[in-house]
């Protein structure tokens, strides 16, 4: 009788236990839906197309994964298979997802795929795409800003509704085929240069992969990073490039699993070579393979549920600005893109309103279980900050992503900006800012995210 009621007892408190680990879990849930423009417009990413798009390889998608930690706290993680969103439009997605969900800034972080086979998005890269198209186009641009702001509120929608207790784990894959596009030229030198062992400049080879797994043991979604431009194919059809091919891949391993890729400090990398389909489709079984590889052959190390996210805006110093007068003759240039931007750059001082001496740059981090330190950083970031961050905060466990919640611009490094070039200040013409970054840019960036992150070290 004893020990029938010692084993009711136990029953009882291990079926609390139970119930209480369940309660606590993480809660999570996913969505997608497609938003490849459905009207033929003009494409993003290469400057020289003067005509809009012809066809399509792959659709283009927007995806959501909602996290919920033991406390209630959300988190909404959006990848777009775009070349990038600018603030206006980050600035409006995120007032109305806020709005509708009661969600704070800082748990919302759009990630980004920079295929260069997108639509134009909005003033994204203004004077290499919006300014110079024609009104039939720009009707266009603006039209699909509004489609896509609708369609990604409600795929959110979907995620959130879609949260169910699960099982959070994390672990890193490995990839090869970004190449250091700044120290590897000519570029068709390339595969000479990967047999022998003698490609140059610094990578970041590393495949951040976050599982998301039902209570049952079912793989519902994974998010994952590379570090590597979409820039295999410059065709005029729609397509996600190497990173679209990924997500198919794993979602036909998967099935049921809802695959979404966010591009990290990759501005200065190339997946070489590159120019065919085969080669898209080839990168991206092998970054598939990658994320695979941890989901199938790596012990994934689970995460403890809870979740810490911040957001800010710091003021990130341009250099010294241009003159009215330097704008004006700016104006009379054989570039249409200096063209296009002196003549905006024009008609906002027309308008009473000066140059900014800064730009108003997003710096966003969550701390998810007591492991991973997921860093969302603006613009196009060269793969420096990747590698710093790295070996400041937590190696493998400090994710970074750019082209995050406002891609303005190149976002050098001290080193590439003092050495110039493309990403050095040259691609400036192309967002629109008035002139170079300052040399500080590095240290204010890096020293925000340590800010954000050293509390919880």
């Amino acid at each position: 009788m004893i020990r029938s009621a010692f084993a009711t007892l136990l029953f009882v408190v291990l079926s609390l236990q139970f119930t209480a680990a369940a309660d606590g879990a993480w809660k999570a849930g996913v969505a997608k839906t497609i938003i490849t423009p459905d009207t033929y417009m003009a494409m993003s990413g290469y400057g020289g197309r003067d005509n809009p798009a012809e066809g399509k390889l792959t659709d283009l998608w927007a995806k959501a994964a909602a996290l919920e930690d033991a406390n209630g706290h959300r988190g909404v993680i959006i990848t777009l298979d775009l070349v990038g969103i600018d603030r206006t439009l980050s600035q409006s997605i995120c007032a109305a997802l806020q709005e509708k969900y009661e969600l704070d800034r800082s748990q919302i972080a759009i990630c980004t795929s920079h295929t260069h086979t997108g639509p134009v998005v909005g003033m994204n890269l203004g004077p290499l795409h919006y300014l110079i198209q024609t009104d039939e186009q720009r009707t266009l641009i603006d039209a699909y800003a509004v489609t896509l702001q609708a369609k990604i509120v409600a795929v959110v929608g979907e995620a959130l509704a879609d949260l169910q207790p699960s099982r959070l784990s994390w672990g890193t894959g490995h990839a090869t085929f970004a190449v250091n596009r700044r120290e590897n030229k000519p570029y068709d030198k390339a595969p000479e240069w990967r047999t022998a062992g003698t490609l140059k400049g610094p990578i970041d080879h590393d495949v951040p992969v976050l599982a998301i797994h039902s209570e049952a043991g079912e793989l519902r979604g994974v998010v994952f990073g590379y570090a590597c431009h979409s820039t295999t194919l410059s065709g005029m059809q729609w397509s996600g490039d190497y990173a679209g091919y990924t997500q198919i891949e794993l979602e036909a391993l998967h099935p049921g699993c809802v695959a979404m890729f966010w591009a990290g400090c990759g501005a200065d990398q190339n997946p070489l070579p590159r120019s065919t389909v085969q080669l898209a489709e080839h990168y991206g079984r092998r970054l598939a393979d990658a994320v695979d590889s941890v989901l199938l052959t790596t012990a994934l190390l689970p995460l403890s549920d809870t979740l810490a996210t911040s957001y800010a805006e710091i003021d990130l110093p341009l250099g010294d600005l241009p003159t009215k007068d330097q704008l004006e003759a700016d104006t009379n240039s054989t570039n249409r893109y200096t063209v296009a931007r002196a003549k905006m750059l024009l008609e906002q001082l027309a308008s009473g309103k000066p140059l900014s001496p800064t730009y108003p740059y997003p710096v966003q981090t969550w701390q998810i279980g007591s492991d991973v330190q997921f860093v969302t950083l603006g613009g196009e970031v060269v793969v420096d900050y990747a590698i710093r961050l790295k070996a400041e905060l937590r190696g493998t466990k400090t994710w970074v992503a750019g082209y995050a919640n406002d891609v303005m611009a190149y976002i050098p490094s001290r080193r590439v900006l003092a050495e110039g070039g493309y990403e050095g200040r040259d691609a400036m013409v192309y967002y629109g800012l008035p002139t170079a970054w300052a040399p500080e840019v590095e240290n204010a960036i890096v020293g925000e995210v340590h800010k954000h992150l050293s509390p919880k070290q």
